[in-house]
């Protein structure tokens, strides 16, 4: 089968930082699907494997963590799927991505893919809806339809889980949602997924909240630049409040959080899928809710840019342009 991959970490700019290589298919363990991938998009998650993480012993190593495709076959214990079925999923860190004509995938973690969206609309919203919902309902627990009175801060609106996070709080809850983003464009993109405010993420979050009225929020959910508005978040969340993160905290001193007895929440959509939890199946539950929401159009894709066929080539483009930190929305290929 076709894939892309790679050996080494390398910069982006390098040709050899991922590759067209030429694989076996994947072999079934129990309760996998063979996929045959229609579809794919790109997360922050594939570029820093890329740059930071090295396959042993120079072996190949592909990535690639939202996949749409056809089951072409099933292993043992299968029971949720068909052959010929239209499916849509995020995968595991742990197993060998979806860069790739055929896929392997633990049926637990998939659900049918929305009718109502084409494969590459599809296939840029399963890692962060994933990402969105158990931020916003298990780590943070808010209720469905629940939040009335509260607000929440969403630092990084725009981006992929940022895109699915402010639509899912707007339809399945009463938080008050406030967005970051620092251009024109990713303002109204903020606003048109549902965020009742934007503020800019340039200048200090206390002064952009101040300025549409807000003192302090109940909630943030910070998803990109963590450590540049740690101190901004502490003193913008009020006593008792929330912080769920996704991205690194690495230095940062919790001891700040202490006074206002603030909650930290660790979000990783992998974990399920790592540690094989009793509850692996609630990912492809909730996948299978998104695309209802989708198909009854409460919901829309976060796909923003098509970066054309599934190769190197295009793959180390859409790469290239997460690393710059002014993606908006998600990046899709589809096709081999």
């Amino acid at each position: 089968m076709k894939a892309i991959a790679y050996r080494y970490p390398l910069a982006i700019n390098n040709p050899l930082s991922l590759e067209d290589v030429v694989l076996p298919a994947p072999v079934l363990q129990a309760r996998d699907l063979l996929v045959r991938v229609k579809a794919i998009s790109v997360n922050p998650v594939d570029t820093k494997v890329r740059s930071s993480t090295a396959p042993a012993d120079g072996q190949l190593k592909v990535l690639g963590w939202d996949a749409v495709g056809i089951v072409e076959a099933v292993g043992t214990g299968v029971t949720k799927f068909k052959l010929g079925q239209r499916v849509y999923y995020a995968g595991s860190i742990t197993r060998p991505g979806a860069n790739s004509e055929l896929h392997a995938v633990d049926e637990r973690i998939v659900a049918l893919a929305p009718n109502s969206l084409n494969d590459a609309q599809a296939a840029a919203l399963p890692l962060t809806s994933i990402t969105a919902y158990e931020l916003l309902f298990e780590r943070l627990s808010v209720a469905k339809n629940g939040g009335a009175g509260q607000t929440l801060l969403v630092i990084g609106g725009a981006g992929g889980v940022g895109s699915i996070l402010i639509q899912l709080a707007r339809q399945l809850t009463q938080l008050r949602i406030i967005a970051t983003a620092s251009r024109p464009e990713t303002r109204q993109w903020c606003l048109d997924l549902g965020a009742h405010a934007v503020i800019d993420h340039a200048q200090a979050l206390t002064v952009g909240l101040k300025a549409i009225g807000i003192d302090e929020v109940d909630m943030v959910a910070s998803l990109t630049q963590t450590p540049q508005h740690y101190a901004q978040i502490i003193e913008s969340l009020k006593p008792q409040g929330h912080l769920a993160v996704i991205d690194s905290m690495d230095g940062l001193d919790v001891m700040p959080l202490k006074a206002k007895s603030i909650a930290l929440h660790w979000e990783m959509m992998f974990t399920r899928s790592m540690f094989e939890t009793p509850d692996m199946d609630e990912q492809g539950k909730l996948l299978a809710e998104v695309a209802a929401m989708v198909d009854a159009g409460r919901i829309r894709t976060t796909a923003n840019a098509n970066f054309g066929s599934i190769n190197a080539a295009n793959l180390r483009r859409a790469h290239a342009l997460i690393e710059s930190g002014t993606a908006q929305g998600k990046l899709v290929l589809e096709g081999f």
